[in-house]
């Protein structure tokens, strides 16, 4: 297999956000420690030993105990070559770093954690679901750099419930403060099966109208762009060198592993995807509840609509060698449509996002999806 990045699911959270669509459930009552051998059995079925990135997320990884966590970091690195792991993270709600557990963090090759911030209004982030306070996510951070750790992204979201331009911009005004190497800042989307999709059509939500969200991605987009962070995915910023680099490899539609309940992976050609249920997943012998082999037209749209939430775009020339093609026979007059909006930017060969293009890059994806049965 030519995968070298694998992301690993821990589905269980001390409460779940009204907005969170993931595989989860509630920690209280879960057989963690069954999870975790079932998850490290599924881990040593694929014999990996050679990854540049490997991701952990959830649900909140940080809810295990920290026996758990090293439990669980030690089973996935035993037969790791670690010198070629170059971006290991691991997700992080402020409220679970314990001295106990950041220990087990730092004396681990963990070297990257995603701060679940979201915002730093309290009141925010009660109506959003969150069981932290600012004052505990200020004081998470520092407990992780004084634990050593420098290469953290913080997550922020914008377009709230009731959430007004002066709060988007504390937000990042108390973001810029902290000097960070990365964030992902996310606009709000309503998911099925979530408390606020209730809420929204109860008619409850009261969240700001598409013009304030518009004007709030702008002010971001400005100030981020403003101190030195480059927009470099539709929501990821970064200081130079610190990039998400598990992240570029779905963007890049690359292969990579997916272990644990609910989690998915894209391996030789294959997209599967795990059991969801906690104890179908633990009692499964076969951890995959589907999986399905993308043909050629569906890999050059994923191909496309992956690369082009990059802001370094998608190279024609590139396109056409990896599939053996002319990119104008597989998208006719697609090029010549989109260079006449002010979605994109084309130089001859490149093809990339505007920053109005980043707003509305639905409008550009759907151009670059091919009817399977297309003839090439």
């Amino acid at each position: 297999m030519s995968a070298k990045a694998a992301y690993v699911h821990i589905p269980f959270c001390s409460q779940i956000c009204y907005y969170c669509d993931f595989a989860k459930v509630l920690l209280e009552g879960q057989p963690v420690n069954d999870y975790l051998t079932a998850l490290l059995a599924e881990w040593e079925s694929y014999d990996i030993q050679d990854l540049r990135t490997l991701y952990i997320g959830g649900g909140t990884p940080t809810t295990l105990t920290p026996k758990q966590m090293k439990r669980l970091l030690d089973g996935l690195t035993a037969h790791l070559d670690l010198s070629n792991l170059t971006e290991f993270t691991v997700e992080a709600n402020p409220s679970d770093l314990t001295s106990e557990l950041l220990r087990v963090l730092a004396e681990s090759p963990v070297n990257r954690i995603s701060l679940g911030v979201q915002t730093f209004d309290d009141a925010l982030l009660k109506r959003i679901g969150r069981n932290h306070t600012s004052e505990e996510a200020l004081s998470a951070l520092t407990k992780l750099r004084t634990a050593g750790f420098a290469n953290i992204s913080m997550d922020l979201i914008y377009g709230l419930p009731r959430q007004t331009m002066d709060q988007v911009k504390s937000d990042v005004e108390k973001f810029l403060t902290l000097d960070l190497p990365h964030v992902s800042l996310y606009s709000l989307i309503l998911e099925d099966h979530t408390r606020f999709m209730q809420l929204e059509r109860a008619g409850k939500l009261h969240l700001p109208d598409d013009d304030r969200v518009a004007d709030m991605y702008d002010y971001i987009l400005s100030e981020l762009t403003a101190a030195g962070y480059a927009h470099y995915e539709i929501s990821n910023f970064a200081k130079p060198d610190y990039e998400s680099r598990h992240n570029l490899t779905y963007w890049a539609n690359a292969e990579y592993y997916g272990i644990g309940a609910g989690a998915s992976g894209y391996l030789d050609g294959v997209r599967y995807k795990n059991h969801g249920p906690i104890q179908h997943y633990i009692n499964a012998v076969d951890k995959k509840v589907s999986s399905e082999i993308l043909s050629k037209n569906e890999i050059m749209s994923e191909e496309m609509w992956l690369g082009l939430r990059r802001a370094s775009g998608v190279s024609v020339r590139n396109f056409e060698e990896k599939f053996s093609v002319k990119f104008d026979d597989v998208f006719p007059k697609v090029l010549s449509d989109l260079t006449k909006t002010d979605l994109v930017r084309f130089d001859g060969d490149n093809l990339a996002l505007s920053e109005r293009g980043f707003m509305l890059g639905n409008e550009v994806f759907q151009k670059f999806l091919l009817d399977d049965e297309a003839p090439l």
